[in-house]
């Protein structure tokens, strides 16, 4: 038989000394002398209630009440001819109920069945205690009667004489209060305004039953037995949380709030909610068993979102983390840019490119940054953007490709100086070697943070010729670039190994999951294992557009509705943040009409070896200028021999003193490249491109 853990602890200990065999009593494992850690963790109820301490919970309770209120006052204000007229109508049958309760009361009709009781059962002394009661009663509800008749009657009289106007105000509200003794009970004349939809207040049972609906054996068994035995238990009470309830319980041993997550739609039957307004979710500030329920009052696609704090005024510290959208409790979420790769996933339809946008318009708001936009889906979807972009193409023609190319070999360029600035930095300056504000705002060291977003990746990266190249380069920029400032975004419809690589997804640290169809595709954006720990973003539906799970700010992945701004509000918030640029002195590159330079890449050598022929050692860069602008007139209009020096310089090579012959056949030396040493450095671009 195997032994149990348990009895495996209590197994008697064998004597080696003893020559009997006789068994030792269990070892106890329980020491009744261990001292108590004598630790207590406290946590303190808020003293006011949640809404009222949270702005945005308290203006949506506030607007939810007020637009009810208001709505009701307009309601009953447009029908209050219709409600006059038909309680006019009924004001006859409330006259006869009138008469007929006065009646009633006058002669005391209610007491009746017990006078006739005692009579029945001949109780003499009771009929004649009850008898006597009755004549009291009819003197004096008499003597009321005939009172407010003559009261009335003369009231009505001086009012008449005095003040007609008057007389038929009180007439008319008569009317109306007879009317509404007229109605009908199952048909009042003045309704409701709201129909209220039948949701419950959510409870403990409620809750109870949602988690037994799941089919969870250790949630079922607890819920049988009472619940504490076994771990379960509500922590708190369930409170009002914004718009929706609360609910904070520990759950059974052994049982994590992953397993809830992983349930929400049988979670959701039970609790008798839509699946958007239920979100279970751990509290990272307790232990793996504490689980917050959170059930909305709507579901979050239908949630009336907040505005974009920064639509109408505000700018950006890309150091700092920004408001981008809304949890399912209305309230701001935060991004924070620096120092990370993000990657944004889901099908198509579902707001991928807005949720990019909105963060090239957070970066855009920052004067400091330079933004690279390519939108290879190429319908214009960054256009707003083109204004203040450093760097921008929609399409996916060879020529885009050839742009961005270009201009990604600028930006590794840029890596590799930025790279040796930071490193020629003392310590006091640079202490975690990595840009920070305040080296960004030295315009000296040409450290500003640089943003580049590519919409649809998997265009460029499955390019026939180019895709190896912008794979390399872009794989460099995720890995080197965060702590440099380059912050990179690249979004995809179709998020596998070959549309995102793998040395690209691996190494984001933000990342954004939309809808998706399937667990690969899932935890390629979000990262390995997340579908199977309950982040799932093949929960959300078609209609929940820009809601995704957002991985990497904070310890757990967390739901959020990213702000929506439309075309139209995206050029007005680029319209302000073209003047803030305009006024810190950061417009360049496509917003002021200047490409990338060509020659910045490697096309340079292979042009120079074009114009120094085989048979010449080396020729003086003076020529060589004359004969690039011969080989290409558009990119090296103009050029002299000290354009030809810098734009070789990148690549290690110098120049010379060249012995030549002049125009007039006069010898002369003068500064010159020698050809081996061009053949040198494609030789060693080759073999770079060839490990990259």
């Amino acid at each position: 038989m195997t032994e149990t853990p348990v009895a495996a602890h209590l197994r008697p200990v064998p004597d080696i000394d003893r020559d009997d065999e006789t068994p030792t009593a269990p070892m106890p494992v329980d020491n009744p002398n261990l001292p108590d850690p004598k630790v207590t963790i406290e946590k303190r109820k808020p003293v006011l209630a949640g809404w009222l301490t949270n702005r945005h919970d308290f203006l949506a309770t506030a607007r939810h009440t007020g637009a009810n209120v208001g709505y009701a006052a307009l309601y009953h204000g447009v029908r209050v001819p219709v409600y006059a007229g038909r309680l006019a109508l009924m004001s006859p049958r409330g006259a006869c109920r009138f008469v007929a309760s006065t009646n009633r009361w006058v002669w005391d009709r209610e007491a009746a069945p017990l006078r006739d009781y005692a009579v029945r059962t001949e109780d003499v002394e009771e009929y004649m205690r009850l008898a006597k009661l009755r004549a009291g009663r009819i003197r004096l509800r008499g003597l009321v009667t005939l009172v407010s008749l003559v009261f009335g009657a003369s009231f009505a009289l001086w009012l008449y004489v005095v003040a007609p106007a008057y007389l038929f105000l009180f007439a008319t509200g008569g009317v109306l209060l007879l009317g509404m003794g007229g109605q009908q009970p199952d048909s009042p004349v003045v309704g409701p305004a709201v129909l209220k939809t039948e949701i419950q207040k959510l409870t403990g049972s409620i809750v109870l039953r949602g988690l037994d609906s799941i089919g969870n054996a250790k949630i079922s068994a607890a819920i049988k037995k009472g619940g504490d035995m076994n771990g379960l238990r509500f922590t708190s009470e369930i409170v009002r949380d914004g718009p929706g309830y609360r609910a904070d319980l520990d759950l059974p041993y052994g049982v994590t709030p992953e397993d809830i997550m992983e349930a929400r739609k049988p979670l959701a039957s039970g609790l008798r909610r839509k699946v958007g307004c239920v979100w279970p979710a751990p509290d990272p500030t307790e232990h793996e068993g504490r689980l917050v329920l959170w059930v909305g009052d709507k579901p979050m696609n239908e949630t009336t979102k907040p505005a974009w704090p920064l639509l109408k005024t505000g700018s950006v510290d890309l150091f700092k983390p920004v408001v981008f959208g809304n949890d399912q409790r209305m309230r701001d979420v935060t991004v924070t840019l620096m120092f990370a790769a993000v990657v944004v996933g889901s099908v198509p339809r579902m707001g991928k490119t807005f949720l990019m946008r909105l963060l090239l318009l957070i970066a855009a708001l920052d004067p400091r940054a330079e933004i690279h936009a390519f939108d290879f889906k190429g319908t214009g979807d960054f256009g707003a953007l083109e204004p203040i972009c450093h760097r921008y193409r929609a399409g996916e023609e060879d020529d885009d490709i050839g742009y961005v190319v270009e201009s990604l070999r600028e930006l590794k360029d840029e890596l590799r100086r930025r790279a040796k600035v930071i490193k020629s930095l003392p310590r006091s300056r640079c202490p975690e070697s990595k840009v920070t504000p305040a080296l960004a705002d030295d315009k000296s060291l040409g450290l500003h943070p640089i943003v580049v977003g590519f919409d649809e990746c998997q265009v460029p990266f499955e390019h026939a010729e180019h895709g190896a190249e912008i794979e390399a380069i872009c794989t460099d920029l995720v890995k080197r670039g965060p702590a440099l400032g380059i912050v990179t975004l690249f979004g995809t419809q179709r998020p596998d190994a070959k549309s995102l690589p793998t040395g690209i997804s691996a190494n984001a640290i933000l990342r954004f999951c939309l809808k998706v169809m399937g667990q690969p595709a899932n935890d390629m954006v979000l990262g390995t294992s997340m579908y199977k720990s309950g982040y799932r973003a093949t929960m959300f539906s078609r209609s929940d557009r820009g809601i995704c799970w957002m991985a990497g700010e904070g310890d757990d992945p967390r739901i959020v509705a990213s702000a929506f701004v439309d075309a139209v509000a995206a050029e007005q918030v680029v319209a302000r943040a073209r003047k803030a640029r305009e006024e810190y002195g950061n417009v360049t590159g496509h917003a002021i009409g200047k490409g990338p330079d060509k020659t910045s890449g490697n096309d340079i050598l292979a042009d120079v070896l074009d114009v120094i022929h085989e048979g010449e050692k080396a020729v003086w860069c003076e020529r060589i200028a004359t004969r690039l602008t011969s080989l290409r007139p558009d990119t090296y209009a103009g050029w002299k021999g000290e354009n030809v020096t810098a734009a070789l310089k990148p690549y290690g090579i110098k120049p010379g003193q060249v012995w030549g012959t002049t125009d007039d056949g006069k010898g002369a030396n003068r500064r010159g490249i020698d050809r081996t040493d061009i053949t040198a450095a494609l030789t060693r671009r080759n073999a770079d491109r060839a490990a990259a």
